[in-house]
Parts: C-alpha cells; sequence; structure tokens
C-alpha cells in the first residue's frame, strides 16, 4: 500500500485532497466519493488506520522516521494538506458558485455522481444475491437521510464534538455528504460558514500583528468551537476508518455494494431542482440568534423541459458524467 511518489505525483496527490476538501464542503458531496472515483479511498483509510498505539510508541521513543513510514504520514500531510487548503480557497470559490448560480452548481454535481455510479460499479464484478441486498441497504439509507428534517443549532461543546465525528462520514463514507448531516444535525451554517470565516480572519489579524483580536470573547468562543468539532474529526476519522478498514479486509465486495447504494442514495440529495423550506411564523421566516434563516426541509421539483434554465442545468449535468467518464478513459490509457 505505501509507495514512493515522484514530485508529479505528490503535486497531483495534494490536488486530489484539494478536490476531496471542496467535495466535503459541499451539503449532499461526499468527499469520499471523491476520494473513491480519484482511486485514493482504500490507501486512505489503510494510511488513518496506523494512527494506533503502535504509532504513539514509536512517537514516544523519538523513532520520528519509522513514525513516519509507519503512518504513511507522507500520503496524510499532502491529502489533508490540500483538503484543509480548500477551505479557504476552492470552497471560497465554490461558496459564491452556490450563491449565484446554485441550480447550475448542483447539475454538475449531480451529473458527476451519476458519472462516479459508473466508474464505480463497472468493475464490481459478479452481483450476488447477498452484494444486491447490500446495494439496496445502501441506497435506502441514503435515500432515507435526504428526506429527514433538520435540527436547530446547537453550541454546545459536547455536541460539537459529536457534530465532528459524525460529520467526518463524509470523508470515509463515499455518498454519506458530511456537510448534509451537518445540515440534519442544525450546525453546518455554525461550523463550516461562520467558525471558518472566524479561523481566516482571526489569522489574517495575527499575521499583521493584530493580537487583539484574541481577546474579543465572540472570536475565542468560535475558536474553541472549530478546535472541539477538528478534534472531534479527527477522533472520528482514526476511528470510523479502523472500523472501515476491517469490513473492507473481510468484506470488500459487499462494503463496496453498499458505497454504490449510497452514492446512488445521495442523488435525492443533490437533486438540482429544489427549493429550501425556511421556518416560519405566523408567514414570517424565523431566524437564529445570528440572523440566519432557519432551513425546516428541501422541497423537490420536476422542472419544465422547454426552458433555456433547464437545458443549461441538462448541460452541466451531462458535463458532470463527461469529467467522470474522462477521468475513467485517463485512468485505462495510464494502466495500459
Amino acid at each position: 500500500m505505501l509507495q514512493e511518489r515522484t514530485f508529479p505525483q505528490k503535486v497531483m496527490l495534494f490536488f486530489k485532497g484539494l478536490a476531496m476538501g471542496a467535495a466535503n464542503k459541499v451539503p449532499g458531496v461526499s468527499g469520499g466519493t471523491v476520494s473513491f472515483v480519484l482511486g485514493f479511498y482504500e490507501e486512505l483509510i489503510y494510511s488513518f488506520q496506523k494512527v494506533n498505539l503502535k504509532a504513539l510508541k514509536l512517537l514516544l521513543a523519538g523513532e520520528f522516521k519509522k513514525f513516519y513510514h509507519y503512518t504513511n504520514a507522507q500520503f496524510i500531510f499532502l491529502v489533508m494538506g490540500g483538503s484543509i487548503f480548500s477551505y479557504f480557497s476552492v470552497s471560497l470559490l465554490l461558496d459564491y458558485f452556490l450563491k449565484n448560480y446554485e441550480l447550475y452548481v448542483w447539475s454538475w454535481f449531480f451529473g458527476m455522481i451519476i458519472g462516479s455510479i459508473y466508474y464505480i460499479g463497472k468493475d464490481f464484478g459478479g452481483w450476488t444475491k447477498r452484494n444486491f441486498i447490500s446495494l439496496v441497504v445502501g441506497a435506502s439509507i441514503g435515500l432515507g437521510i435526504s428526506f429527514l428534517t433538520p435540527a436547530i443549532e446547537n453550541d454546545n461543546l459536547w455536541f460539537v464534538f459529536i457534530c465532528g465525528i459524525i460529520g467526518v462520514t463524509g470523508m470515509t463514507l463515499p455518498g454519506l455528504s458530511g456537510s448534509f448531516i451537518l445540515i440534519l444535525l442544525g450546525n453546518y451554517v455554525l461550523l463550516l460558514v461562520d467558525s471558518v470565516n472566524v479561523l481566516l480572519n482571526v489569522m489574517t489579524n495575527l499575521l499583521t500583528g493584530n493580537f487583539d483580536v484574541l481577546s474579543d470573547p465572540i472570536k475565542v468562543r468560535y475558536l474553541k468551537i472549530i478546535a472541539v468539532f477538528t478534534s472531534g474529526s479527527a477522533f472520528g476519522l482514526v476511528t470510523i476508518s479502523h472500523l472501515l478498514g476491517y469490513v473492507l479486509k473481510h468484506y470488500h465486495k459487499i462494503v463496496n455494494a453498499v458505497i454504490i447504494g449510497f452514492i446512488t442514495g445521495s442523488l435525492g440529495i443533490v437533486w438540482p431542482w429544489k427549493k429550501t423550506i425556511y421556518v416560519t411564523d405566523n408567514g414570517v421566516i424565523s431566524l437564529d440568534s445570528k440572523g440566519n434563516k432557519i432551513v425546516e426541509n428541501y422541497e423537490r421539483f420536476i422542472p419544465e423541459i422547454l426552458n433555456l434554465e433547464t437545458v443549461l442545468a441538462l448541460f452541466f449535468i451531462f458535463l458532470g458524467i463527461g469529467l467522470i467518464l474522462a477521468i475513467d478513459y485517463y485512468d485505462r490509457r495510464r494502466k495500459k
């Protein structure tokens, strides 16, 4: 599993991490799907499995080189470095397009997920009764999640820690969107918008020599929230990866069938034609303590076919499918 990489391969791995991080931030899109399609999912799980008692012993003993190789640290740093960097770069660009061209962004992702189902499923092999049942179970869970009602925001630090554990499933389980789960838990805006923006603001101030920002109780509160969320995510990554590593080793086909099912079910989440329904009180949209609209659910609908907007959306769906097929073509040519 471990491998020496050339400089171009390291750069490519960083960009793959960038893509995974951007996908993780978009509600409905799974970073795990990106890692699966781009071919580094199993190494990702394997590497996080190596964060264990043996790794801790090597670290405490000062065996840093052995620790570096044992944990596949180069891979983790490149992927996670790209993923973290995307939150302050690609993700901001995605936020802009989601705000101004929401239908076309969802259409593009919808197409990529359709392409991903083909990409992952084409080499699956024999579909036994057990594998097919696993596929249906995965699809049912993925589809069922898309129709759950979001909760109200909760900034209790214990709950934030749990959100970190649950939200990171988008990175470890293809088809399950961590961001969408955070919406269902009521904490998407708090954890992936407000806290990230405050962290960026604090870092900018500190780099310019303004340390007064650390005396702002509101900013300090957000820093605590994102620190606890990050800790929960790290804990979730390691623990879930150990579990996934075990089931991948012993039930590889079944797990892959469930993953294909999850991804198929997630199409219900990223269906492009949907309207956000907000909580209202006597016809007035309710706001939380920070002035954000409180999401109640999403209303999906069938678009008018003879409509320029719909035609453009369909174009972006096929563009998304085409991108995955291009990756598949490149991958097959590379292996020849």
